[in-house]
Protein backbone atom coordinates (compact mmCIF):
# COMPACT_ATOMS: atom_id res chain seq x y z
CA UNK A 1 0.00 0.00 0.00
CA UNK A 2 1.48 3.24 -1.14
CA UNK A 3 1.98 6.79 1.78
CA UNK A 4 -1.31 8.14 -0.62
CA UNK A 5 -3.15 5.10 -0.27
CA UNK A 6 -2.34 4.84 3.53
CA UNK A 7 -3.34 8.69 4.05
CA UNK A 8 -6.66 8.57 2.28
CA UNK A 9 -7.66 4.67 4.78
CA UNK A 10 -10.73 5.41 6.33
CA UNK A 11 -11.15 3.18 9.74
CA UNK A 12 -13.72 2.67 12.40
CA UNK A 13 -14.06 3.60 16.01
CA UNK A 14 -13.53 0.18 17.07
CA UNK A 15 -10.20 -0.30 14.89
CA UNK A 16 -9.07 2.94 15.77
CA UNK A 17 -9.51 1.74 19.44
CA UNK A 18 -7.86 -1.75 18.90
CA UNK A 19 -4.44 0.47 16.94
CA UNK A 20 -3.69 2.18 20.29
CA UNK A 21 -5.12 -0.03 22.60
CA UNK A 22 -7.73 2.02 24.07
CA UNK A 23 -11.36 0.93 24.09
CA UNK A 24 -13.87 2.57 21.70
CA UNK A 25 -15.13 4.81 24.26
CA UNK A 26 -12.26 6.43 24.34
CA UNK A 27 -12.37 7.04 21.02
CA UNK A 28 -15.53 8.77 21.37
CA UNK A 29 -14.48 10.98 24.47
CA UNK A 30 -11.41 11.90 22.55
CA UNK A 31 -13.87 13.29 20.20
CA UNK A 32 -15.79 14.83 22.92
CA UNK A 33 -12.72 16.79 24.20
CA UNK A 34 -11.42 17.57 20.57
CA UNK A 35 -8.24 15.92 20.52
CA UNK A 36 -9.80 13.52 17.55
CA UNK A 37 -12.34 14.10 14.85
CA UNK A 38 -14.19 12.27 12.87
CA UNK A 39 -12.96 12.64 8.42
CA UNK A 40 -15.85 10.62 7.43
CA UNK A 41 -19.17 8.30 7.82
CA UNK A 42 -20.19 5.58 6.66
CA UNK A 43 -23.80 4.82 7.62
CA UNK A 44 -23.52 5.75 11.11
CA UNK A 45 -20.67 4.62 11.84
CA UNK A 46 -18.06 7.81 12.23
CA UNK A 47 -14.58 7.00 10.63
CA UNK A 48 -11.01 8.21 11.52
CA UNK A 49 -7.49 8.82 9.55
CA UNK A 50 -4.93 6.26 11.31
CA UNK A 51 -2.78 9.15 11.71
CA UNK A 52 -4.97 11.44 13.24
CA UNK A 53 -5.36 8.22 16.05
CA UNK A 54 -2.14 8.04 16.64
CA UNK A 55 -1.87 12.06 16.76
CA UNK A 56 -4.75 12.02 19.43
CA UNK A 57 -3.02 9.14 21.45
CA UNK A 58 0.02 11.65 21.49
CA UNK A 59 -1.56 14.71 23.02
CA UNK A 60 -3.35 12.73 25.27
CA UNK A 61 -0.68 10.40 26.48
CA UNK A 62 1.93 12.92 25.97
CA UNK A 63 4.57 10.44 23.98
CA UNK A 64 6.58 11.79 21.82
CA UNK A 65 6.80 10.31 17.95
Amino acid sequence: MSAQTTARTLITGELAAAEVAVSPATIRKWVQLGHLTAAGRQGRRHLYRLEDVFAAERAVHGRAA
